[in-house]
């Protein structure tokens, strides 16, 4: 879709080819049968080399989350060597693990692999990856790759980083000039870089001037006229960034690019698709069903505790909001006891208190005493949400996504939070990994508003993985 992006992309695919040669060579230098020629040996080794390029993806999976694909690691030597062996490490280490423990006879069929993998590897990575293509990345986004960037407003930030890359920019990044409908055409905003048009002449400059990338840079709009702004700049085709006190908790607990060391947060629609919602659907239909055979004695041990422990039924049922706001049923296990209707209701208006005086939607009153004892420790490793895995299957939620609210807290959502419910609800999401207790309410919804900007099966992948040690860790739960 853009210069940017395909370089990234081709970086993906170096790669992959090096980790899957890099291990092909390892297990060639250890064969038994050393009258085998390379070929040979490896037209007898198909199933090792389907495990290697399995293990080639969960590096490229390992490589995206510690950055190796950003602009700003890219073109940095030392974030780059660094970050390698970072995600180096704690993907050999996970390599090892789950080869021991499902018994490999391919990758682990020699203690010596994996060392002679890194012995390959590394050496490889810094002279090709480091040195050669970064060193071919930077000159060609100074030529071929340059990106005509167009900045709309004229806050504040946007202002130092067009100066900033006036004097300092190994990305490519070349300034077009701004756009903002409080100034005149022609005023000069920084560096003699002037307004070059209003939004109503948008799409004409990005045609005319080939531009690349949009930037809003905006300090003066509400919430909602910011996020209006950013769906009307989806329709143009071209990378759309935002530099936004709104989404400073995307750079604070999300690793963003960064241009001369400025967040920027990606917000294009790269990957909200029919094929990108296909994708996911299928993967929450396999990872929910394996999860359910898996997790059966937790399941049903979890079952047999609620039953037994409390008067009431096991699952806990209540009505969300999902899907472009249609109302569906939840499941949970149940972790309190029962109320009769006049004790729901008391609840229900204590709530509606304490919103009104924090000014933020709270569902649930922490250390409530009707909880029980399992209730405590289910709530605790949030094992009582497992029963959600039967609403994936269903269709209502994903694995991944917003969490779903209640009726009537909806309700009282502005515009520009109901964005939420664009995509299906999830057991699982952004805030939940990297906020959860420690982000405000506000800020826990423009995360979940980066996550479906930002939508795809790698990235749910991701937080599928991070969530694991979140709820064996507890952290952050109440």
């Amino acid at each position: 879709m853009k210069i940017h992006v395909q370089s990234k992309s081709l970086f993906g695919i170096f790669d992959i080819l090096l980790v899957f040669v890099s291990l092909q060579i390892s297990m060639f230098l250890l064969r038994t049968d050393k009258a085998l020629g390379y070929f040979e040996f490896f037209g007898s080794a198909a199933v090792e080399s389907l495990e290697f390029l399995g293990v080639s993806l969960f590096f490229l999976l390992i490589f995206h989350y510690n950055g190796l694909y950003r602009v700003n690691i890219l073109t940095t030597r030392a974030a780059h060597l660094s970050n390698f062996l970072k995600s180096l490490y704690y993907g050999s280490l996970n390599i090892v693990l789950v080869s021991l423990l499902i018994g490999s006879t391919g990758v682990m069929d020699s203690r010596y692999i994996i060392f002679l993998f890194l012995l390959i590897v590394l050496p490889s990575f810094y002279l090709f990856r480091v040195e050669l293509i970064r060193s071919l990345f930077i000159r060609l986004s100074m030529t071929s790759f340059r990106r005509n960037v167009l900045i709309l407003g004229d806050g504040k930030t946007g202002k130092m980083l067009a100066s900033k890359l006036m004097y300092e920019n190994p990305f490519g990044l070349n300034i077009v000039g701004f756009i903002d409908d409080s100034k005149e055409i022609g005023e000069e905003i920084v560096s003699a870089k002037k307004v070059i048009g209003h939004f109503n002449h948008i799409k004409e400059i990005i045609e005319q001037s080939n531009i690349n990338e949009l930037i809003i840079a905006e300090d003066k709009r509400t919430n909602e006229e910011l996020l209006d702004l950013i769906d009307n700049c989806k329709k143009f085709n071209v990378t759309l960034k935002v530099i936004s006190e709104l989404f400073d908790v995307v750079g604070k607990k999300i690793a963003t690019e960064k241009y001369v060391n400025i967040p920027v947060v990606d917000i294009s629609p790269n990957y909200n698709n029919k094929l990108t919602y296909a994708a996911k659907r299928v993967m929450d239909i396999i990872i929910s069903v394996i999860a359910l055979l898996l997790f059966s004695p937790l399941f049903l041990l979890i079952a047999a505790l609620v039953k037994f422990t409390s008067s009431g039924p096991i699952f806990f049922k209540q009505k969300r909001v999902g899907y472009f706001g249609k109302e569906f049923e939840i499941f949970k296990f149940r972790s309190m006891k029962v109320l009769n209707g006049e004790d729901e209701e008391r609840r229900k208006q204590m709530l509606k208190f304490l919103n009104d005086k924090t000014g933020e939607i709270k569902t649930k009153v922490v250390n409530d005493i009707r909880i029980t004892w399992i209730g405590k420790i289910i709530r605790k490793l949030s094992l009582d949400e497992l029963p959600q895995l039967l609403n994936v299957i269903k269709g209502d939620m994903s694995l991944v996504g917003p969490r779903p609210c209640l009726p009537y807290e909806f309700e009282e959502y502005p515009d520009w939070q109901k964005r939420r419910v664009s995509v299906l609800p999830g057991c699982t999401g952004v805030w939940q990994v990297w906020g959860r207790s420690s982000v405000s309410y506000k800020d826990s919804v423009v995360l979940d508003l980066y996550y479906i900007n930002n939508m795809s099966p790698w990235f749910d992948l991701q937080l599928l993985f991070q969530t694991i040690p979140v709820m064996l860790t507890a952290r952050g739960a109440k």
